[in-house]
């Protein structure tokens, strides 16, 4: 096995990890609607996932592991997609976003600043902010 196949390997395992993070957020309620779908569908795509480890992590996410980033850069950026799956549904219900603060803990975000992290990610993504703006803003707040 060379290490281009080993740094491969990797990267999908972890691209597969945050899409099942992300299916968790969207399954809290219950179900998934059209608008959830649709960005579950764009996202598999974007992060390589097949169309047979779709159908295994929609019917079980929770068996795949959250892998936080090392990179803040990186947990942002995840954090970033979540909250998006949240707001998805145009209200941050309260099983979403109860999920949203553990899968934030998960990412590597203090217990202590989730809630605060969260409310903060929420109102960015509200407004429509793109990812740039997003961690730039994110970035403000611990300053």
């Amino acid at each position: 096995m060379s290490i281009l196949d080993l740094y491969s390997s990797a990267f999908l395992e972890r691209n597969r990890d945050h899409f099942a993070a992300i299916v968790r957020v969207a399954l809290s309620d219950g179900d998934i609607n059209a608008a959830e779908k649709a960005f579950l569908d764009r996202l598999a795509h974007n992060l390589n996932i097949s169309e047979e480890e779709y159908a295994v992590i929609l019917k079980d996410p929770s068996r795949y592991p959250i892998n936080p980033p090392f990179f803040y850069d990186s947990r942002l950026e995840r954090l970033y997609d979540l909250t998006r799956m949240v707001y998805v549904d145009h209200i941050a219900e309260e099983e979403e976003t109860a999920m949203l603060h553990k899968l934030g803990v998960g990412l590597g975000f203090s217990p202590g600043n989730v809630k605060y992290i969260v409310a903060k990610a929420y109102d960015l993504v509200s407004h429509g902010v793109d990812l740039d703006t997003f961690k730039e803003e994110m970035k403000h707040m611990n300053r």
